[in-house]
C-alpha cells in the first residue's frame, strides 16, 4: 500500500465509493480533497447499503481517519445529518472524522442563487443539483466566502454574513418569487452548526502532512469525475472544483511529491447525469437496458443517468490529464448476457477521424462516435466472480482490450455491488 489518489474518469458515478471502501483496509487515512453534498458514494455491505455525501466512505471501517479537506464546500446541516445517520447506525464518527478549517461553508444563499439561475438559463441550464455548490466556490474564487472557522469568530462571521446577504438579497430583486433572505436567521442557525461541529473541527493539512511524515497510508478521494472537473471537462457542463487528481494537492494542502499511484476509476460503460454532450450515449433499448440494470440513478438525487457504450476518446484524456499509474473497472457484470460490446474508438466530426478529446464545445456537439464491436460473453457471468482466471474468457478480453488501447494496467475489477465482489488483478 501506498499514498493513492483515487480519481473518476469519466462523468463521475464511477463506483469510487465502493473501492475507497476496499482499500481502505490498508490505509490509515482516507481524506476528500474537493466537491460538495452534490456528489454521492454507495457502499453495499451484505445487507446494508450506506449512500454517503460528504463523508469519505473509510468510515466505515472502524479506527481509520477520515478528512473533509479544504477544498471541499460543506453545507453543515448536510453534515450534521450525514453524522447523525452513520451514529444512528452504530457507526463510530467522533474521533474518526476531521473537517478543515479552511473548508467554505455553502449558506442558504447559495442554495437561492442556484436555484434562480438555473431556472432562468431554461433550456441551456447546466443540470445542477441546485445545492449551492457553484455559488459556494464563486464566493470563494471572490474572496467573499465564509469558511468554517469563521463560526467560531461571531463578530467577524456577522460581519462577513451581512455584507453577503445584502449582495444577495439586491441579486435576488429579479426573482420576484424568491423569499428575502434574513441574515439574523442565518446568523443564529449557522453558530448553533458551529457548536455541533465544533468536535470535528481541525488543521487538517497539518494532519495529513504529520501523517505523511510518519510513513503512513493514505488514500485522496475525489468526487465527480475528470469530465467534470472545471478546467478539463466539458466546459461549462462541469462542476466547479479540481475534481483531477492535481485537485488533492490544493483541496488537502500536500505536495505532490507524497502521491505514489493514481489510480483511475472507470465503469466497463460509461454513464453522465446532467445535461452537456456525451458523444456515445445510447437513447435507444440497449442504454435503457444499461440503466435498469445497472440501477443507473443518481446516489444524490435519484436522477437518471445517462448511459452509453465505453469511450476510450475520453478515458485516454482521463489517463493524460491525471497521470494514472493503474485502472479500476467497475460493473462488469452489467454487461453479462450481451453477445455483442461496443467500444468507441473514436470521433467523427465532419471529415475528420479525432482520437483526441475536443476542447471546443460546439465540434465536441457535432462529434459522431466511430465504434469497434467486440465479442461479449454471453451465457457466462461475471458476476460474482472474485478471482482474475475464473472470469469469462470473453471478458478478460474486454479488459486486455482496455489495456492495450489505454496503455495503462487495469489492476481492479469490480463484479458486484457487495464489498466482496472485487478482483485484485495484479495479485491474482
Amino acid at each position: 500500500m501506498a499514498n493513492i489518489i483515487i480519481v473518476g474518469t469519466q462523468w463521475g458515478d464511477e463506483g469510487k465509493g465502493k473501492i475507497v471502501d476496499c482499500l481502505t483496509e490498508k490505509s490509515n487515512i482516507v481524506a476528500r480533497y474537493q466537491g460538495g453534498h452534490n456528489a454521492g458514494h454507495t457502499v453495499v455491505i451484505g445487507a446494508d447499503k450506506f449512500i454517503l455525501h460528504l463523508i469519505p466512505s473509510g468510515i466505515l471501517h472502524k479506527d481509520k481517519m477520515c478528512i473533509i479537506g479544504n477544498g471541499v464546500v460543506v453545507d453543515p446541516l448536510a453534515l450534521i445529518q450525514e453524522i447523525d445517520e452513520l451514529k444512528a447506525r452504530g457507526i463510530s464518527v467522533l474521533g474518526n472524522l476531521k473537517v478543515s478549517k479552511n473548508a467554505h461553508l455553502i449558506m442558504p444563499y447559495h442554495v437561492a442563487l442556484d436555484l434562480s439561475k438555473e431556472l432562468k438559463k431554461g433550456n441551456k441550464k447546466i443540470g445542477t443539483t441546485g445545492r449551492g455548490i457553484g455559488p459556494c466556490y464563486t464566493d470563494k474564487a471572490s474572496r467573499s466566502g465564509i469558511r468554517m472557522l469563521d463560526l467560531f469568530w461571531p463578530e467577524i462571521f456577522m460581519e462577513k454574513l451581512r455584507a453577503n446577504v445584502a449582495d444577495t438579497n439586491y441579486m435576488l430583486k429579479q426573482y420576484p418569487d424568491v423569499d428575502k433572505l434574513d441574515a439574523d436567521k442565518i446568523y443564529k442557525d449557522y453558530i448553533s452548526y458551529g457548536e455541533i461541529l465544533a468536535p470535528y473541527v481541525d488543521d487538517t493539512d497539518i494532519t495529513i502532512n504529520e501523517a505523511i511524515k510518519q510513513g503512513k497510508n493514505i488514500l485522496f478521494e475525489g468526487a465527480q469525475g475528470t469530465l467534470l472537473d472545471v478546467d478539463h471537462g466539458t466546459y461549462p457542463y462541469v462542476t466547479s472544483s479540481s475534481a483531477c487528481a492535481g485537485g488533492a494537492m490544493t483541496g488537502l494542502g500536500v505536495g505532490p511529491k507524497c502521491i505514489d499511484e493514481v489510480l483511475g476509476v472507470a465503469k466497463a460503460y460509461t454513464t453522465r447525469v446532467g445535461e452537456g454532450p456525451f458523444p456515445s450515449e445510447l437513447t435507444d433499448e440497449t442504454g435503457e437496458g444499461l440503466r435498469e440494470k445497472g440501477a443507473e440513478y443518481g446516489a444524490t438525487t435519484g436522477r437518471p443517468r445517462r448511459c452509453g457504450w465505453l469511450d476510450f476518446v475520453v478515458l485516454r484524456h482521463a489517463v493524460r490529464v491525471n497521470g494514472l499509474t493503474s485502472l479500476v473497472i467497475t460493473k462488469l457484470d452489467i454487461l453479462d448476457g450481451m453477445d455483442k460490446i461496443k467500444v468507441c474508438v473514436a470521433y467523427k466530426y465532419k471529415d475528420k477521424l479525432l482520437k483526441d478529446f475536443p476542447k471546443e464545445l460546439p465540434i465536441l456537439e457535432g462529434c459522431e462516435p466511430v465504434y469497434e464491436e467486440l465479442d461479449g460473453w454471453s451465457g457466462h457471468a461475471t458476476a460474482g466472480v472474485r478471482s482474475y482466471d475464473k472470469l469469462p474468457q470473453k471478458a478478460q478480453d474486454y479488459i486486455r482490450a482496455i489495456e492495450e488501447t489505454l496503455g495503462v494496467p487495469v489492476s481492479i475489477v469490480s463484479t458486484g455491488q457487495d464489498r466482496d465482489d472485487i478482483i485484485y488483478k495484479k495479485h491474482s
